[in-house]
C-alpha cells in the first residue's frame, strides 16, 4: 500500500543529472543560523558520541544521522535542523564514532550497522524527559542506521518515537558496494577512501602496531577497504558477513513507526537491490518513494532559493504523522 508512485520532486533544469543532482549541493550549498550546543555522551563499550543540540525550546525533537564521513557540520545537515527549529521542533545532529573532529577511544570506528550508537542516543534524549515526541532522519549510511534501528526493535519502539524519514539509503549494502566499485563512480570512490585514510592513520597514532596502511594507495573499491579494516575491526568475519548483518533491508517488514524512505532512481551510489518495492507495497508503516531525478542526498529542486525539498518532505511526512497523532491522543484524553 504505501508505495509513492508520484513524487513531489521536480529537479532544477540544469540539475537533471543524478551525478549533478548529487555534486552541486556539495560544492555549493551554505546553511547559515544554526547554533549548536555540544553534548558528549559516553556509550556503554566505553566509547563515546558527540551530540550537537539546536534547541529554540519545544517538546518535540528530532535526531539527524549524517553518512558516511559526515558530520553535523555538512550542509544537508544544517538545513535540516535549521527547517525543524523553524518549524518549532528541537534538534540534534549526532556525529558518527571519530566524526566530530576528535578521534573516538576505541580501536573501531562506525560503520553502516552500528544502531547501537543511535540507540545510545535515542536514550539520551528520552531520559532529559522533555520530548513528548520524536521524528528520526538519516541521509545514506545514518539512513541505514534509522532504518536497521527500527527493524531490530520492531514493537517494542519506545512511543516517543513517532516517525522517521530517509534519504538515499544503501538498505542493500553488498548491491552499493558493488555499485560504487564501477568504473563510473571512480571519483567517488576515491575521495571516500583518501577520507577513510585520514581516519586509518590516526588511529594508527593512538593504537601503534595494532593497524597499519601499507599498501593502502592499491585500493580500490569498499570490498578491500571494508574486507582489510572495517570487518575485523567492529567483529564481522569480511566484507561480505559485514554487509550481510549490517545492512537494514531484511529487518524493513519489522518497522511498526510510520517511514518514509526516498530514494532517486538516478543516485549513482545505488544498485536494484537499495529500492525495497516489494517490502513497501504491503507494509502498514513503510512508505517508498523513488522519484525519477535527485541524485544522492541532492535533490535540488527546480524553484527560489531556500529550503531544499528534502527539508519540505520531511516536514511534511512528520508533521503530517505528529498532527493525526497528536488528534488521537486528544481524543484519548477527553474520553477518558
Amino acid at each position: 500500500m504505501p508505495l509513492v508512485k508520484v513524487s513531489s520532486f521536480r529537479p532544477h533544469p540544469l540539475l537533471r543529472n543524478g551525478h549533478l543532482q548529487s555534486i552541486v549541493p556539495t560544492l555549493c550549498r551554505r546553511v547559515c543560523a544554526v547554533a549548536y550546543e555540544r553534548l558528549r555522551i559516553d556509550t556503554p563499550d566505553g566509547d563515546f558520541l558527540d551530540l550537537d543540540y539546536s534547541r529554540p525550546g519545544s517538546d518535540r525533537i528530532v535526531v539527524v544521522a549524517h553518512g558516511l564521513e559526515g558530520s553535523s557540520q555538512r550542509p544537508y545537515i544544517l538545513g535540516m535542523v535549521k527547517a525543524f527549529n523553524q518549524a518549532g521542533w528541537d534538534a540534534v545532529a549526532w556525529n558518527f564514532r571519530g566524526c566530530s573532529g576528535e578521534p573516538n577511544r576505541r580501536l573501531r570506528s562506525y560503520h553502516s550497522g552500528a544502531s547501537e550508537d543511535l540507540a545510545a542516543v535515542v536514550d539520551h534524549v528520552i531520559s532529559q524527559d522533555r520530548y513528548r515526541s520524536i521524528a528520526l532522519v538519516g541521509f545514506s549510511m545514518g539512513g541505514n542506521i534509522v532504518l536497521k534501528y527500527l527493524g531490530e526493535l520492531g514493537d517494542r519502539v519506545d512511543p516517543a518515537i513517532g516517525s522517521a524519514v530517509v534519504f538515499s539509503v544503501p538498505c542493500d549494502l553488498e548491491s552499493a558496494a558493488l555499485q560504487m566499485g564501477r568504473p563510473v563512480n571512480v571519483l567517488y570512490m576515491r575521495r571516500f577512501l583518501s577520507m577513510l585514510h585520514g581516519k586509518i592513520r590516526a588511529k594508527m597514532e593512538l593504537f601503534p602496531g595494532q593497524l597499519d596502511d601499507r599498501g593502502y594507495g592499491r585500493m580500490r573499491t569498499f570490498q578491500e577497504f571494508d574486507d582489510r579494516y572495517t570487518a575485523p575491526l567492529c567483529g564481522f568475519e569480511n566484507a561480505r558477513d559485514y554487509w550481510t548483518r549490517a545492512s537494514s533491508r531484511p529487518l524493513l517488514p519489522a518497522i511498526r513507526v510510520p517511514t518514509l524512505l526516498v530514494n532517486a532512481r538516478d543516485d549513482p551510489f545505488l544498485a536494484e537491490p537499495c529500492y525495497p518495492c516489494r517490502e513497501a507495497a504491503d507494509h502498514p508503516y513503510l512508505y517508498l518513494e523513488t522519484p525519477p531525478s535527485g541524485g544522492h542526498v541532492g535533490f535540488v529542486a527546480h524553484g527560489g532559493p531556500g529550503a531544499y525539498w528534502v527539508e519540505h518532505r520531511t516536514l511534511e511526512f512528520v508533521g503530517g504523522v505528529w498532527y493525526r497523532r497528536a488528534e488521537v491522543d486528544d481524543r484519548f484524553r477527553w474520553a477518558r
